[in-house]
């Protein structure tokens, strides 16, 4: 290696590395921040909470490397050309394409070893992650209820409310139970417009108090059959208040540690995800298929034969409804508005779940594509923020920051953007994976030519020139012609 090259090499990877190391401590600080109140004064020892800083910082390192690479790039590019070091490399012959090969190549090295750590690290790391959040949430059941749907993690019930609230976030609206600890099915429900989750640390009950609500029970036997059941009588009871114990001292035993969830998108790797993806898309097809089959039975759709017209009873009228008398045509309207209607309710419902999946297909499809493109941002900022740096001329954090930040913000909107559009389907998979390069793309190509061509960032002088050009002639067209005609009067 060249002293020139060792130079180049030394001036970008010190601030890389502290730029690097400053990002990635924020990141893993904003997780944090996001997640500090259900670690702290739960009871969860140091390691736990450790193992959970350590892989956060796994999760995150693919996200600041890019802008690693794309900070540090504009400040040594900026600072060689503000200490006047790249002019005295042209005066020796040495080009700006030749000054910057080594940090190329280190910056294809590092778009490597971030597509490794995007297929292999970051999937360990959102497995035990994700898991280690969930049976966090079930040590502190509170924690888990999720406002929207229906909460299972708690034993023998299920929770639904529209919101939780409060200063502590254990006040809820609009509430609904399922008590399930009979072991007969959701024969009691329990509404209420408000509620109060009220548990002390250590205790083997966590407490629901609801207020303004209803009681609904309904009574049966043990080996009763439908019929009965239906003749048996049920409890209906309004309350102003009314209070729950709910026995959770059955997830104290679990395990932190422990991986139950190990199939989501974001923990399999390339392989692994090439191999799901046709298994789910057959299985998404078939969905549809029977969806479709299902509704051509429900309106009892016959096919149509074409007969001669020799066997056309010329008797019966076009209008089909004319051939029957009034009862029956009410009967046949009635009964085909009942049919429509019931096949409208059920493609409504169908429709929700049609929706669900199509949008789980497309988070592994989007995933897949994705690992690929986002590797790739670390040599794609590089020849943002090399050229830029070597254009604007200035080093340090000050200026540089700001550019990085603006590029990386454009960056990662456009990404997210895509990936958005792609999960509701309003774009392809690889479409919206790749978005933000397709973008930020044709930036990088104009700087780096722009740089190379030794221009600066916007020359005015250009987009002026063919105006002024055109009316230097026009004018000196009339100056011509005007000393002509002079000319020939004389």
């Amino acid at each position: 290696m060249k002293t020139l090259d060792r130079y180049i090499l030394k001036s970008f990877l010190i601030p890389f590395l502290a730029t690097f190391f400053i990002i990635l401590f924020v990141l893993v600080m904003q997780a944090l921040w996001l997640v500090f109140d259900n670690l702290a004064g739960k009871g969860i020892s140091v390691e736990i909470v450790l193992k959970f800083l350590w892989y956060t910082t796994l999760i995150v390192a693919p996200q600041a490397l890019p802008i690693g690479v794309l900070l540090s790039s504009i400040m040594t590019l900026g600072s060689l050309s503000e200490n006047y070091e790249f002019a005295a490399a042209k005066s020796a012959g040495v080009s700006l394409q030749r000054m910057v090969r080594p940090i190329v190549f280190l910056a294809i090295f590092l778009s490597g070893i971030n597509f490794l750590f995007l297929n292999y690290v970051y999937p360990y790391a959102m497995l035990k992650q994700l898991n280690m959040k969930v049976n966090i949430k079930k040590k502190q059941p509170a924690i888990a209820l999720v406002a929207g749907g229906f909460n299972t993690e708690i034993p023998n019930f299920q929770i639904k409310f529209k919101e939780k609230y409060g200063e502590n976030d254990n006040l809820l609206k609009e509430v609904m139970i399922y008590d399930l600890s009979s072991k007969k099915g959701n024969n009691v429900i329990i509404t209420a417009k408000e509620g109060e989750i009220l548990s002390e640390e250590g205790s083997r009950y966590m407490t629901l108090v609801l207020k303004n609500g209803h009681y609904f029970e309904h009574h049966f036997k043990n080996g009763s059959t439908f019929k009965e059941r239906q003749k048996m009588p049920a409890s209906y009871v309004d309350f102003e208040e009314y209070t729950i114990n709910i026995d959770i001292s059955s997830l104290d035993s679990g395990d932190l540690t422990e991986e139950k969830y190990k199939t989501q998108y974001n923990m399999l790797s390339l392989a692994q995800l090439r191999d799901t993806l046709p298994t789910m898309k057959q299985n998404y097809d078939a969905f549809i298929s029977s969806r479709a089959k299902n509704l051509f039975l429900s309106i009892d759709i016959e096919d149509l034969h074409q007969y001669p017209d020799s066997l056309i009873n010329k008797k019966l009228s076009p209008n089909i409804l004319d051939n029957f008398d009034l009862s029956e045509k009410r009967n046949i309207v009635s009964t085909a508005i009942s049919k429509l209607e019931r096949t409208i309710n059920n493609n409504v419902q169908n429709k929700n779940s049609l929706k669900d999946k199509r949008k789980i297909l497309n988070l592994y499809d989007i995933e897949f594509y994705n690992r690929v493109a986002f590797s790739l941002s670390c040599l794609l900022l590089f020849f943002i923020g090399a050229p830029l740096g070597s254009i604007i001329r200035k080093g340090g954090m000050g200026l540089p920051m700001i550019l990085a930040i603006g590029i990386y913000v454009l960056y990662f909107f456009s990404n997210t953007f895509g990936r958005n559009l792609a999960e509701e389907s309003s774009l392809t998979a690889i479409t919206g994976s790749w978005l933000s390069v397709f973008i930020m793309l044709p930036l990088a190509i104009t700087l780096t030519v722009r740089a190379t061509q030794d221009k600066g960032l916007f020359d005015i002088n250009s987009f002026f020139a063919p105006v002024k050009n055109s009316i230097k002639n026009l004018f000196s067209k009339k100056r011509k012609q005007h000393n002509n005609d002079n000319t020939n009067t004389n």
